[in-house]
């Protein structure tokens, strides 16, 4: 696999969105746009009635933003629309009336980590560990810090925020109510998500809708929340302390 791609494909009413980058399946503007859209597609499509979200490959779920985009942001307009590439992922799973169960195969880092934590029951590896670096190059998770306090609290998420050095074991994640379980093998992780995601469709869809909106209560201004945030990290990635710790990277 070397070309970008989101894909769907349904199987016994589940609908399995996968995305995959040949950057350890980091995300540029493009291909979180067409991951949002998939996922509110997903959600109006009645042959689908839960939905898992996966990402190709086997060593890492999602190592965040793409930094080859991120390295070339010159100005906060342009900052602000590449930082809401995972706000609009956020939000549109958010939106989606059905249950999105997360399989995390490997580690993530930065906006993956906002995507494990927006699933709602996620299931991962023991290769699954975490890391929030943002801080380490003078912006901060801003965007998917919501997301991430809403599942797991704000001291974990404060912890792993300031430790950006650092990668927590999946088992860590668990104890924090990131992932449901874990599973020592990727073949274990894929046959539970099958089987939890089949027996979730014989559920009362009606049941669902409605507890989606209890899951996501007081989070209906995550639209406006999640700009705002997106545009301090575009105002925040021109800054010359970030300036120079990027220059590292290229």
């Amino acid at each position: 696999m070397t070309d970008p791609y989101v894909k769907i494909n349904i199987e016994n009413e589940v609908g399995y969105i996968e995305f995959f980058h040949p950057a350890h399946n980091s995300l540029p503007g493009d291909v979180l746009a067409k991951l949002a859209n998939t996922i509110t597609d997903a959600g109006a499509n009645d042959a689908i009635k839960v939905i898992v979200l996966k990402s190709g490959g086997e060593r890492t779920f999602c190592a965040g933003a793409s930094f080859k985009e991120l390295i070339n942001i010159n100005d906060a307009a342009t900052g602000k629309v590449f930082f809401s590439g995972f706000a609009n992922v956020i939000n549109a799973m958010r939106k989606c009336p059905k249950f999105i169960i997360g399989r995390i195969q490997g580690k993530t880092v930065g906006g993956g980590v906002g995507l494990a934590a927006s699933t709602d029951y996620c299931m991962a590896s023991k290769f699954a560990a975490i890391k929030l670096s943002e801080l380490n190059i003078g912006i901060g998770p801003f965007v998917v810090g919501p997301a991430i306090e809403r599942k797991m609290g704000l001291s974990a998420m404060s912890q792993i925020a300031i430790d950006a050095n650092s990668f927590y074991p999946a088992e860590w994640a668990k104890q924090k109510g990131l992932f449901t379980q874990v599973y020592e093998s990727n073949e274990e992780l894929d046959a539970a998500v099958k089987e939890t995601a089949e027996h979730l469709c014989t559920y009362n869809t009606e049941a669902i809708v409605e507890m989606k909106k209890v899951f996501w209560k007081g989070t209906d201004d995550w639209d406006e929340l999640l700009a705002e945030r997106a545009k301090t990290s575009g105002r925040l990635v021109l800054s010359e302390f970030t300036k120079e710790k990027l220059k590292g990277f290229k």
